[in-house]
């Protein structure tokens, strides 16, 4: 897939997510195979200003480009002074954000708001783009609320003014993350740009990807919410939409020996005591569907340590090999 002057290996994408997609979250996920990682979105305001916190977000590894960094804002001359502030890094891509469903953005009018204010939004996409020589991507919902779809609209609006390609999510503002994606929007997108569209949506499985694009014509897939303690998702979903055999899922030793590596770099990345409690989210999970899974999150949410930590993943990964998991669980022994 060819987003602008930028040449991806793969059609896979992988989702911004706050507080999830790091350095050491978005490394591992490089390692399957993904074609483009994402980091977290980025306050526009707070990079002008230079928050501290918020630079961190900004730190990057050769190992994992190319790589895109998502921005929030709602004034179109903030939005470009960061963009130029972000085109100083290492950075390939930057991506708009038009679909953060959450309170304490839309009611800044930034991220989702934006779908009720489309000329704003269109001025915030030729800002951005005036500024910088990488390409300008955009990611959006369908639509503030059932009955009010936009994103076929936004879309068109987005590509006059030079975004390189455009991300949908088939879920409106008002349903945050409920009910199920509608992926017909995803095709109506399609049909009313010519530059490259990205499916986004309740893709848990290869299969769903090669569906979503077979069912919507669209030219990538991100993944979200199905990465979470599943990196694996992304090795599958380049296998199945490159015409390769899909690897089987990891087994236990596998999985176990991925998840201390991911223990280790978050550590290294941000201390040992952050590390820790950064790492219980995702264990919680990776554990998902396991037998005994609820008692394992407990014990590993009061260890303080990643002695103590380590020495309970080790107890665990023991008493499971005796164990099948459970059906729900997408794991083999």
């Amino acid at each position: 897939m060819q987003i602008g002057g930028l040449k991806l290996a793969n059609p896979v994408v992988t989702a911004p997510m706050a507080g999830v997609t790091d350095l050491p979250f978005r490394l591992l996920l490089k390692e399957q195979g993904c074609g483009l990682v994402c980091g977290e979105m980025v306050s526009a305001q707070a990079l002008v200003y230079g928050n501290r916190n918020t630079l961190k977000l900004l730190m990057s590894d050769p190992r994992e480009r190319p790589v895109s960094i998502q921005l929030f804002g709602a004034d179109p001359e903030i939005m470009a002074r960061a963009a130029g502030i972000l085109a100083t890094y290492p950075v390939d891509l930057i991506d708009i954000n038009m679909g953060c469903p959450v309170p304490k953005v839309v009611k800044n009018g930034e991220g989702a708001a934006l779908l009720k204010d489309l000329p704003r939004a269109a001025r915030i996409v030729r800002a951005v783009v005036a500024e910088v020589d990488c390409p300008v991507t955009v990611k959006m919902r369908r639509g503030w609320a059932p009955g009010e779809e936009v994103a076929p609209e936004l879309a068109a609006l987005c590509a006059d003014a030079g975004a390189a390609a455009i991300a949908v999510h088939g879920r409106f503002r008002d349903q945050f993350y409920s009910g199920q994606a509608e992926w017909g929007v995803i095709k109506r997108v399609k049909a009313a740009v010519d530059i490259p569209v990205i499916g986004n949506g309740d893709i848990f499985s290869a299969a769903d990807a090669l569906r979503m694009r077979a069912e919507t014509g669209c030219d990538g897939v991100m993944l979200g919410r199905g990465i979470l303690g599943n990196p694996w998702l992304v090795r599958e979903t380049v296998a199945a939409l490159t015409g390769v055999p899909v690897p089987p899922p990891p087994t236990v030793a596998e999985r176990f020996a991925l998840i201390r590596r991911h223990l280790a770099a978050q550590i290294a990345f941000c201390g040992e005591e952050r590390g820790v409690k950064e790492m219980r989210k995702h264990l919680a999970w990776y554990l998902k569907g396991f037998p005994g899974a609820a008692r394992a999150r407990q014990r590993i949410n009061e260890a303080t340590d990643q002695a103590e930590l380590r020495a309970l993943l080790d107890a665990y990964e023991e008493e499971l090999k005796t164990k099948s998991p459970s059906p729900a669980g997408p794991w083999q022994a």
